[in-house]
C-alpha cells in the first residue's frame, strides 16, 4: 500500500476551506476551524481525507500539533495521484 509524509502549512479562520496547492514542497490548506482545542487539526485531517478520497483512518497527524507547520502521513495514495489532485498553488 502507498504511503506518503506530506507537509503542510494551514491557515486557519478561513473564510472557505480549500486547498490553495503545493508552495516549495508544502501542501497548502486554508481551513474554516478556527486553532483552538485541537478544532483546526481534527478539521485538517477530515478535509484532507475528503479531497484525496481516503478513509479518515488513512490520514494521520504526525507532528505539528500545536503549530502551522504540520506533518501529516496518509496511506493509500501515491506521490504521483497527489499531485495530480492538488493544484500547483499561488497564493494570494
Amino acid at each position: 500500500m502507498d504511503e506518503l509524509t506530506i507537509k503542510v502549512r494551514v491557515i486557519p479562520n478561513a473564510h472557505k476551506s480549500s486547498l490553495v496547492g503545493m508552495q516549495d514542497g508544502v501542501l497548502v490548506v486554508r481551513l474554516t476551524a478556527p486553532p483552538v482545542d485541537g478544532k483546526a487539526n481534527a478539521a485538517l485531517l477530515e478535509f484532507l481525507a475528503e479531497q484525496l478520497k481516503l478513509r479518515k483512518q488513512q490520514v494521520q497527524l504526525k507532528s505539528g500539533q500545536k503549530s502551522r507547520h504540520k506533518v501529516v502521513k496518509v496511506q493509500g495514495i501515491g506521490r504521483a495521484e497527489l499531485e495530480r489532485l492538488v493544484p500547483p498553488g499561488s497564493e494570494d
